[in-house]
Formats: structure tokens, sequence, C-alpha cells
């Protein structure tokens, strides 16, 4: 039970590193042992996008009137009936004093019954006809999909994420080396639906999506082909679909350390103050997005098109554009080497 308490005191940075490590999604604020909180990672979310820091703290952040029962009560409640209603992942047991002494969690309780929504019917596509020229040597002879991590190529480290919320159909938009992709899942024994998207040029980022216009009539996932994303499928699909998104953007929230003092000036062009080696927060595109498919029509046909144009322009709209935040731990990159290299170190530990 220790893993998911946190004090009131930590940061949001400190809570999305243990949520990250959870599989509940929410931690139980305590002060001495004494529950006085609840945050889950929507709680998180929300506090992102209302424009709290990441390294400000969870005092205002967390849920301070949580569900729980009194050790004393918990046989008079029905428990599957409780994580049913309520919607809630762990239940805090508690003395009279609110001091916990254990905590029920939905996803270790046997035989509950509870059936989670999975997302068979939601279509995927990613990517995967770049050039890769960030990875080169390897994509001199590889598509980029295909650079190994581990003993297993990227494309299907993607695909697993999708396969376990039960997504069935994929979409892969092919071009650079398509005929090595095309052959490799030809000797690949899989178990979905996939269908592939031939580009004729390079389109950019978002051009081949055009492609898709006749092909996808319901709100579908994106991803880019170099990414991998730990997150909880089902809950941004849920939070595109509530929020009434068009297109939700997933971004990793990173903290880059300013290697300089930061000159601050008065609005005479006086100094005011020097800040040494600041930190600077930002919410960076992750790379995997949902989308309702009504937003195609405005990508060109045959067309260089990046997805920021796309984002660009359906604002212009009038669309509705969302962002789900995620930590910086939760994204792995791959397009450069750099990056590559991190991800293997951080797959080996």
């Amino acid at each position: 039970m220790n893993h998911i308490l946190i004090s009131p005191k930590s940061s949001i940075r400190d809570s999305m590193d243990l949520l990250d490590k959870s599989s509940e999604k929410c931690l139980l604020v305590v002060d001495k042992k004494k529950l006085i909180g609840t945050l889950t990672d929507g709680d998180v979310r929300r506090a992102i996008l209302s424009g709290n820091k990441i390294s400000g703290s969870i005092s205002n952040v967390f849920n301070g009137s949580p569900f729980y029962i009194f050790k004393s009560e918990i046989e008079n409640f029905n428990i599957k009936e409780i994580f049913q209603k309520k919607g809630i992942s762990v239940i805090p047991i508690v003395n009279d004093d609110l001091t916990i002494v254990d905590c029920l969690i939905k996803n270790k309780l046997k035989n509950i019954g509870l059936n989670e929504k999975k997302l068979n019917n939601v279509p995927v596509v990613i990517m995967a006809g770049g050039k890769g020229t960030r990875m080169k040597p390897f994509t001199t002879v590889l598509p980029k999909p295909l650079v190994p991590i581990k003993d297993r190529p990227i494309i299907e480290l993607i695909i697993d994420k999708f396969i376990n919320v039960g997504c069935v159909n994929y979409y892969l938009t092919l071009n650079y080396k398509k005929k090595i992709m095309k052959a490799y899942f030809e000797e690949l024994d899989y178990e979905y639906n996939l269908n592939f998207i031939e580009e004729s040029e390079f389109l950019g980022t978002a051009g081949s999506l055009k492609l898709l216009v006749k092909e996808i009539h319901e709100p579908f996932f994106v991803s880019n082909c170099d990414i991998l994303v730990d997150a909880d499928y089902k809950d941004l699909y849920d939070f595109h679909i509530n929020g009434k998104f068009d297109l939700t953007l997933v971004v990793a929230s990173k903290e880059y350390l300013i290697p300089y003092g930061s000159c601050e000036l008065n609005e005479d062009g006086t100094l005011s103050h020097i800040s040494e080696k600041p930190k600077i927060e930002i919410l960076a595109n992750s790379g995997l997005y949902i989308m309702n498919p009504v937003i195609l029509k405005y990508i060109p046909k045959d067309c260089f098109f990046h997805i920021t144009h796309l984002i660009e322009t359906i604002k212009e709209k009038g669309f509705r554009v969302g962002v789900y935040p995620i930590s910086e731990k939760a994204w792995l990159d791959i397009g450069e080497w750099n990056e590559y290299k991190s991800t293997l170190e951080k797959m080996s530990q």
C-alpha cells in the first residue's frame, strides 16, 4: 500500500512519477498516516490544464473529500457495487481517527466480476512512411518502424499498446521502403486486421490521412511510428469523447534546465533581476492523437501537409482541440539517436 501514499507537500511531478509506477492511477494523500484526500491521474491532468506548474505542490489539487470505509463497518458494504457506481479504483480502509490501515484496489480483487469496456471498434492509424533520416545508418537499411527495441521492432511494441485495450483494426501508412514493411508483416503471425495505406509521394505528418476519408467513420487513434506512450488509452479515449473534442493531442510534461543566468528586465529596459539557471516547463507534443473523421476533409489531396497545419486549420474553423497531459517518463521517443539510446537504457532497468 505504501506505493500509493503521498504527502500533500509533494509536487505534481512527484505525483506523476508515483502514478506512472502504480497501476491504480490513484494515490492516497496522507498526513502522518491519516487520510486527508485522494489524487487521481485525472486530477493531475486538470491541474496542469488549469495552469498549475508541474513543480508546484499538490496541496490545492487533490480531492479533499474522498470516499473511504471504516474498518469496523467493511462487512456492511457491497464492494463490487461501490467500484461500479463510483467509478473509483481504490477504496481506503481507515480506523475511527482516519488512520489508513488497508485499502481495496479494484484491479487486484479476484472474482469481482468487473468488466472493463474495451476499444474493439476503435481504428488505429500508425504513420509508418517516413524516411527516418535522423536514425541513419539504421534507416539506410530498414524502414524506421522496424528499428529494433531489444528483440522486437518498435512497430510491434506500438501495436501491443493498443491490443491491450482491445483494438483490432490497424492502418499503416507506407512509403519509404514499403516493400520491406509489407514483407515483414507477411512473415508475422498476427491476429488483428491490418490494412496498408500507400502514399505515391511523401505527404508529411498528416497528408496521408486524406487516403482514409472513405475508410474510417468513427473517432480513431493516430500514432507516430517512433514513439511509445505508456498511458491509459481507454481513459484517453473517454477524455476525447466526453470533452467533445475533434482532435486530442497527448502531450508530455518536460522540464529543462537553462545553463545560464537569465536576465529579467523592467519596462524601461533596466535590469530587474537575474534568475540563476532557471528551469522551464513545457508540454511537448508526443505524437499520439485521437481524431474525429470529420476533420479529414480539411487535409488537401496529394499535398505535403503536416499535423501542425491540420491543427491550425481546424482551429480556424472553430473545431475543438483537446490536450491530454502525461508525464515525461510515460513518453519514449526513438526519433533520434540520443533518445533511442535512452529508451534502451530505460527498458533495461
